[in-house]
C-alpha cells in the first residue's frame, strides 16, 4: 500500500486542525480524517490562556481569533453570597505579550477549519471517516475507517496521530483494559445566553464551591445586538453521587440545575435569571483519566483529548492540545517524520500534561473558593483579608500557571 501523506491525522476537533496547520507551516504533507459527515459549531464556551494564543499568533490567526472572541481582562473569584475574594489581570492587562480569549468552541473551530481550507486545500480534510484503529506496517502505519455506508477503508502515511477525543479509537486500541475514566463526584451543566455585560465586560468570573454550587461564567461574544449584549457562557458545577453521560453535547435538564443557585441574586450579576433565561442547556460529568504512561508506540500516537482528557477546571483542555501540536510539528522538523519524533514528543508531553492532569484534580485556580469556602464554613465574611491573604490566594493561582505553562516569566523565556 502506498503512503497517502506524512502524517495521517485522525479527527478534525481542535487538535487536529492546529496540527495540520502546524505541519502546513512546516511543508510536512498531511491529511485529516474525520468521522462526521459534516462539520458543525458544537459546544459552549472555552478559554485560550496566553501560551496557547501564543502558538496560534505564530500561524497568523490572532486578528481572525480577536473579531470573535471576547479579550478577556481579568478574573474575579466571588463566594457563593456574590462576596469578592480575589481578582487578577488576564493576558494583555496582566503584561502578557498575547491576550487571553474567552471564545465559544465553534468560533474557534471555524477559525482554524477556515484557515486549514484556504491554507492547505479542500482535499486536506476528508469526513465521514470513522476510525476503528491503526497498525504499524515496517516503514509506514497504516489507519483503518469506516465509512458513512459501513464499507471499511484503509489509509497509509509516514505516521498516524489519534486526535479523536475522548473516544479514541487509538486510545482504546493501545490501553483496552482503561476502564471507566475517573469521577471527581461533580456534575456540571453548561449553557450560553444573551446578556447585558458585568463587571469589566471582559471578565472571567468563578464562584461558590461544590458542596453549595459552584459556577464559572464570562462572555464569548461582543455586541451581538444593537442594544450592545453579549453571549454570556456559564458553567455549573454540583456535588452528585452519580455522574452524568460522558458526552460533551449531552443535553441537560433546568430543572437539575436551577435550584442550586435560585437564590443567587448579585448586585453585579444575576446569576439565577441568566440559568433561567437559557435555552439549550448541555451536561457533562466532571472526569478525566489517569495519565497514561506513554501515547506512542512506534509510528502511532496520541494528541489532544485522546490524550490526556482532564476534569475541565483550569481552562487548559485547548490550550494542551494546542501546545502538543506545536511540540510535535517542532520534533518533525528536527528530526524527520517517524518514529523518533514521535519519541521526542512523547518523552516531554507526557510528562507535561501529566502534571496538568493531576493539577487539575488537587489545585486548579478554584482552588481559592475551596479555600474561603472551608474557612468560613461557607458563611458570609466581613472582610476578606481576615479570612485569607492575598498573598496565599496569588500563590495558588501562580502555581497553577506554573505547572500548566503560562506564567509571566515562563513564556518571557
Amino acid at each position: 500500500m502506498s503512503k497517502e501523506c506524512d502524517v495521517l491525522i485522525v479527527g478534525a476537533g481542535i487538535a487536529g486542525l492546529t496540527l495540520a496547520l502546524e505541519l502546513h507551516d512546516a511543508g510536512i504533507a498531511c491529511r485529516v480524517y474525520e468521522a462526521a459527515p459534516e462539520l458543525k459549531p458544537l459546544g459552549v464556551g472555552i478559554n485560550l490562556l496566553p501560551h496557547s494564543v501564543r502558538v496560534l499568533g505564530r500561524l497568523g490567526l490572532v486578528d481572525a481569533l480577536a473579531k470573535v472572541a471576547v479579550t478577556t481582562k481579568e478574573s474575579a473569584y466571588f463566594n457563593h453570597h456574590g462576596q469578592l475574594i480575589y481578582r487578577e489581570p488576564a493576558g494583555l492587562a496582566a503584561g502578557y505579550p498575547w491576550p487571553q480569549f474567552s471564545i465559544h468552541r465553534g468560533d474557534l473551530h471555524s477559525v482554524l477549519l477556515d484557515a486549514v481550507r484556504e491554507r492547505l486545500g479542500a482535499d486536506a480534510l476528508v469526513t465521514d471517516r470513522r476510525c476503528t484503529g491503526a497498525t504499524n506496517e515496517g516503514d509506514h502505519a497504516k489507519a483503518n475507517f469506516v465509512g458513512g455506508g459501513g464499507a471499511p477503508y484503509s489509509v497509509a502515511a509516514s505516521v498516524v496521530v489519534s486526535c479523536d477525543g475522548i473516544h479514541s479509537a487509538l486510545r482504546k486500541q493501545f490501553y483496552p483494559d482503561e476502564g471507566a475514566p475517573r469521577y471527581s463526584g461533580n456534575n456540571m451543566w453548561r449553557g450560553a445566553v444573551k446578556w447585558k455585560p458585568f463587571l469589566t465586560g471582559a471578565s472571567m468570573v468563578r464562584a461558590g464551591w461544590f458542596t453549595v454550587g459552584k459556577m464559572v461564567i464570562y462572555p464569548i461574544r461582543d455586541a451581538i445586538d444593537a442594544d450592545g449584549n453579549q453571549l454570556v457562557n456559564w458553567v455549573a458545577e454540583i456535588a452528585a453521587p452519580q455522574p452524568a453521560r460522558r458526552d460533551w453535547n449531552g443535553r441537560g435538564r433546568l430543572e437539575d440545575v436551577l435550584p442550586t443557585f435560585a437564590d443567587w441574586h448579585f448586585d453585579w450579576l444575576d446569576v439565577a435569571g441568566l440559568i433561567e433565561s437559557t435555552g439549550e442547556i448541555l451536561e457533562y460529568p466532571m472526569v478525566d483519566q489517569d495519565p497514561l504512561p506513554r501515547w506512542t508506540f512506534d509510528r502511532l500516537t496520541l494528541m489532544g483529548d485522546a490524550a490526556h482528557p482532564m476534569v475541565p477546571r483550569g481552562s487548559n483542555g485547548a490550550g494542551q492540545a494546542i501546545l502538543d501540536a506545536r511540540y510535535l510539528a517542532e520534533k518533525f522538523k528536527e528530526l524527520g517524520v517517524g518514529p523518533e519524533a514521535l519519541a521526542a514528543y512523547d518523552k516531554v508531553r507526557v510528562k507535561e500534561t501529566g502534571d496538568v492532569v493531576l493539577m487539575n484534580r488537587k489545585a486548579p485556580p478554584d482552588k481559592i473558593l475551596q479555600v474561603v469556602h472551608e474557612r468560613t464554613n461557607g458563611a458570609r465574611f466581613d472582610r476578606i483579608d481576615d479570612v485569607v491573604g492575598k498573598e496565599e490566594l496569588a500563590d495558588i493561582v501562580n502555581q497553577y500557571k506554573a505547572v500548566a505553562g503560562y506564567s509571566l516569566d515562563q513564556l518571557a523565556k
